[in-house]
Order: structure tokens, then C-alpha cells, then sequence
């Protein structure tokens, strides 16, 4: 998710919007009662201070499963055309994306992610929760990809705890193409809180690569995906693209 975000469209806010709790508390425990989600993990998730949770990601319905399983209030970041629409429609989006605790950015690529980021650092030095995607975009064949480093500067530049969270089933719930969600069987695991304080500071892209592993690897362990091996994009096309991408692969946030 974060990779695909670029600088020039802050929100006016970090913190949920009034509908947020009111919306929890009608959403959890009637999708709790419709999917019966299989959560575990949860008790270890800390109840207060910056928490990062860092999820692998198979579907755009993780977004909503994420803050509906967290034991506390989580907000994520979501692509501006949710709260840009006109119409009924458009304030159907705006207020339920607001209201389960979406942060509005605007959408692109490689470096400009840069602002993306500093909107997750905003929320995180709130004090509250901020969930994001180390694989920057979904899983379109259920693989884990290779992590890009923006998770590992937020929690490094904030000193936010990393709860990994996997996610496992989301996919048959809303696959790519299809309208309407369907009722399948979901299991979200939190896992154990990782401090990354020891692998050095945000300025460096040797800590950033190894703490992002780390992560990669908890989450991993959550949820037993193949791994890819690589990261989720499009390949460079050309070959000098190609050839310049091997040579001097750049670092992706």
C-alpha cells in the first residue's frame, strides 16, 4: 500500500472521524456474528502507545478486517478517490472510510511514498494504532512478496512496537472482480510485538532492510504463504530497464 502513494495531499486530520466508534461498535459484532472470524493473538497487542500493524495483504476487504479484529482503534491509509466521489454514492464512501478510520492520500509511486509515510508518522506520534502493507499492494496469486522498507522506518523514526498481523482466507471474501463480499471463513493472527530499536536508526537503509526482514518473517510465520521472493510490481520494461534495475536496484519504501 504505502508504495503506491505520493506527496501533496495531507489530510486535515490524524485522528478518526465522530462516526468511528459508533461504527466499530455496530460492525464488530455483527461481522463477528456473520463470518464467526477465527482471531488469536489479540491479548498481546499493546493497549496503549504507537503500534504499528504490519499485515500481509490478499484482498481489499483486509482493510476493513483488520480494524474490526484490533482490540483497540487502527487507522490505515486509503487510496483519495473514496473521498473524492459526488452523489449519494460519494458521501456513502467519504463517511464510511472516515468512519472506520481511513486516511485519505493520493495515489503514486517509488520515492513520492515519502509523504504517505510521514502521515503514518503522524498518527503514530499521536499515541494511536496506524496499519499498513510491507508488500505494498495485494497478492493477486496468495504469495508473500519481499517487504519494502517504509514499515521499518516508521516504527524506527517513532519507536513504535510492530505487532505483525496474518491474515489468511480474506481473499475468498471479495475476490479481484467481484461486487459483493461473500461469506467465507477468516482468520486473522497477531503476533508477537517485535521492538526493532536494535537494529539502528531510521537513517540507515542496512537497518531499515534488516528490521523490514524481520518483519517479513513474523509475518510469514503467521501465515505460512509461499514466499515470492521479489517484489510485488511490475517488472522494468526494456532492457536497459532491466539491466539498470539489476545493477543498481533501487530501495523500495
Amino acid at each position: 500500500m504505502v508504495s503506491e502513494f505520493e506527496p501533496g495531499a495531507a489530510p486535515s486530520t490524524v485522528r478518526q472521524g465522530p462516526l468511528y466508534p459508533i461504527v466499530r461498535g455496530i460492525l464488530r459484532p455483527l461481522v463477528r456474528l456473520v463470518y464467526r472470524p477465527t482471531i488469536t493473538g489479540a491479548e498481546s497487542v499493546p493497549k496503549r502507545g504507537p503500534v504499528i500493524f504490519a499485515s500481509n495483504h490478499l484482498s481489499f476487504v483486509d482493510s476493513i478486517v483488520i480494524p474490526l479484529a484490533s482490540p483497540r482503534p487502527v487507522q490505515f491509509l486509503a487510496k483519495s478517490h473514496y473521498f473524492t466521489g459526488t452523489g449519494l454514492s460519494g458521501w456513502v464512501s467519504r463517511t464510511f472510510f472516515s468512519a472506520i478510520g481511513a486516511v485519505s492520500v493520493e495515489r503514486g509511486a517509488g520515492a513520492q511514498a515519502q509523504e504517505a509515510l510521514d502521515q503514518g508518522r503522524r498518527i503514530l506520534e499521536s499515541g494511536a494504532a496506524f496499519a499498513l502493507y510491507p508488500e505494498g499492494t495485494r497478492s493477486l496469486d496468495g504469495r508473500l512478496y519481499r517487504g519494502r522498507t517504509g514499515v521499518a522506518w516508521l516504527a524506527l523514526e517513532t519507536g513504535a512496537t510492530v505487532v505483525p498481523v496474518g491474515l489468511t482466507g480474506t481473499e475468498e471474501i471479495q475476490p479481484v472482480g467481484a461486487k459483493l463480499p461473500r461469506v467465507r471463513p477468516v482468520t486473522v493472527r497477531f503476533g508477537a510485538p517485535l521492538d526493532l530499536s536494535r537494529h539502528g536508526s531510521a537513517s540507515s537503509g542496512r537497518a531499515r532492510r534488516a528490521a523490514t526482514d524481520e518483519i517479513m518473517a513474523a509475518i510469514h510465520e503467521l501465515t505460512g504463504q509461499e514466499l515470492a521472493g521479489r517484489y510485488n510490481e511490475t517488472p522494468p520494461a526494456g532492457a536497459l530497464a532491466k539491466l539498470a534495475d539489476r545493477v543498481a536496484p533501487r530501495e523500495r519504501i
